[in-house]
């Protein structure tokens, strides 16, 4: 038995056996200030709500099918959707992080308030999300160099030195690879990084597509033509926010699922997490879970 399940007193496993819709709220996200906290519990206080913890089992805290609301940033965001994946659970999204790439692409509010109102009177929908080799992925996958900035900006943002100095050395030893695309795209080519989006931006709201989850599809930027600075530029925004303008995006290629063979072996990244290496699958997948958007 781990720690969260020493918490769960005699009144929340009432509420568990009820059937009560179960609230998740960070008290870590980047918006996240007492009155919002406030406004979240008063309006879900018949549900049970719950302090984020890595550690919890949300399958032991509501019934299969109650609903779920999720009150933080990208990162509690993303953790609860993986774990709800493959269930039948509709998901309510109150974004409170410093860049909210996911619920932006969704249409989802700003406001605590504007959040509420469409958990309470919104449609559960099913969304698109990403899979390589496995892994789940809400904004994007990147292989190569993106991958590999992207890893060294969350170590930097997280003040992880000791990680980001071995990322930093990663990125700098990154080289342009070959790559052979097949199924959905048939292509070949050099590139420092192929990113395979399902969001508009990723990181401190950096543009990679035109992509929506609502969209049963994913999309393919070839960064065959950025040199390393842009890349690792654009990558690190998510550590140190800029108002730089980029240049356009290129050419993208929409898919539902595309195989990856590189020379030699590179990195392979789910959202901000190295997952594995080339040979990659990458696939667009209608998810179970259902996610209550606007009607």
């Amino acid at each position: 038995m781990g720690a969260f399940d020493e918490q769960l007193d005699i009144a929340t496993k009432l509420k568990v056996a009820r059937g009560t819709s179960l609230v998740i709220v960070s008290t870590k996200a980047g918006s996240m200030t007492p009155v919002a906290e406030t406004k979240i519990r008063k309006a879900f206080q018949e549900s049970l709500v719950v302090e984020f913890d890595p550690d919890m089992d949300i399958e032991k805290l509501v019934a299969p099918s109650a609903k779920v609301v999720v009150a933080g940033g990208d990162g509690t965001i993303e953790w609860v959707v993986r774990r709800l994946v493959e269930t039948k659970h509709p998901l309510g999204i109150i974004s409170l992080g410093t860049f909210n790439n996911f619920a932006k692409s969704l249409r989802l509010p700003k406001t605590v308030d504007a959040a509420i109102r469409v958990i309470k009177q919104g449609k559960p929908t099913p969304i698109t999300l990403g899979r390589v080799n496995g892994h789940v992925f809400l904004e994007a996958a990147a292989i190569g160099l993106f991958g590999e900035a992207i890893g060294a900006g969350e170590a930097a943002k997280d003040r992880a030195f000791g990680d980001f100095a071995q990322a930093a050395r990663r990125v700098f030893e990154a080289r342009p690879f070959k790559y052979e695309l097949t199924e959905d795209i048939r292509g070949y080519g050099t590139a420092m990084s192929l990113v395979f989006s399902n969001t508009s931006s990723i990181g401190s709201q950096l543009p990679v597509g035109d992509n929506t989850p609502e969209d049963p599809y994913l999309e393919l930027s070839l960064h065959s033509g950025w040199g390393r600075g842009e890349i690792v530029k654009r990558a690190l925004a998510r550590a140190i926010p800029s108002r730089v303008g980029y240049r356009g995006i290129g050419q993208l290629f929409k898919f539902r699922r595309v195989e990856v063979k590189t020379t030699p072996s590179v990195s392979v990244y789910a959202d901000s997490s190295k997952v594995s290496r080339t040979p990659a699958t990458i696939t667009a997948e209608l998810s179970a879970l259902k996610v209550i958007l606007p009607r």
